[in-house]
């Protein structure tokens, strides 16, 4: 294959994303990724931050627009999906990345924390799917379906973090049951699993010297990940690139789940 098709396949150019949480860390890089390949963005979230992802990608010549949408409600989600198609005729991409956590020993949590996490990390995403898959149905173009998990949706840890596993498991397998469920449609459905990575969830945990080497060492590659090198991946499973691959959930862990 020549070096101008696999640039090809790559091309987003007349494409539309929405990306959830796109104020900072991966969701701010796929958003610029995505714009990069070419592709118009749909910046959702609750944090004014996302104004200024909006603003850099208008620079670079796509055009961006933010539309404040808290994922744990159903019908900002509903909302974010119409007011993408309405203000640019279609959605070809949808990036859930807004998530949230907890740390709490597994038998002090609260039902409220608990509520709290799934509303976000679980919830909230099943019924973005949901919105974007209508749109997606209806418009009879496929699409692609892309959602940020986390190695802890296949590994355990003993940092009272129980509740984010369980959160981050149920998107492994929600993804493959879409996957299967709209591959008749041609929206294809993956997941990316990412090791730690450094943004401003991480800080704390770098300014623990003992815990930011414990969990560093973990990574086989002994550091964490960026958050560019996460929306290598998102631009990939957007991308006709993988145009044959769905139901999978791919890890940009450093080797974290190798061992």
């Amino acid at each position: 294959m020549t070096k101008a098709r696999c640039n090809d396949m790559f091309d987003l150019s007349g494409r539309v994303a929405l990306v959830t949480g796109g104020s900072r860390g991966i969701g701010k890089a796929a958003c610029i990724a995505l714009a990069q390949y070419g592709a118009d963005v749909v910046v959702t979230g609750i944090s004014s931050g996302n104004q200024a992802t909006v603003d850099e990608i208008n620079r670079m010549g796509r055009k961006s627009i933010f539309v404040r949408c808290d994922v744990s409600n159903p019908e900002d989600s509903k909302n974010a999906v119409a007011t993408a198609v309405k203000e640019f005729g279609r959605l070809d991409i949808l990036v859930n990345n807004a998530g949230t956590a907890t740390v709490e020993p597994a038998e002090d949590t609260p039902v409220e924390e608990y509520d709290r996490v799934m509303a976000v990390n679980l919830r909230g995403l099943f019924f973005m799917c949901q919105a974007a898959g209508k749109a997606m149905i209806e418009a009879k173009r496929g699409g692609r379906i892309i959602n940020i998990g986390s190695i802890f949706g296949r590994v355990g840890s003993e940092i009272g973090a129980s509740v984010y596993h369980a959160s981050k498991g149920g998107i492994v397998v929600l993804t493959r049951a879409l996957a299967c469920e709209w591959a008749k449609y041609g929206i294809l459905v993956n997941a990316i699993g990412p090791g730690f990575i450094k943004t401003e969830m991480t800080k704390s945990i770098e300014e623990a010297p003992e815990l930011y080497r414990l969990l560093r060492d973990r990574h086989a590659l002994k550091r964490f990940g960026t958050p560019e090198e996460v929306a290598g991946a998102v631009v990939y499973f957007a991308s006709d690139a993988s145009r044959f691959v769905t139901g999978q959930n791919l890890y940009i862990d450093g080797g974290f789940t190798a061992w």
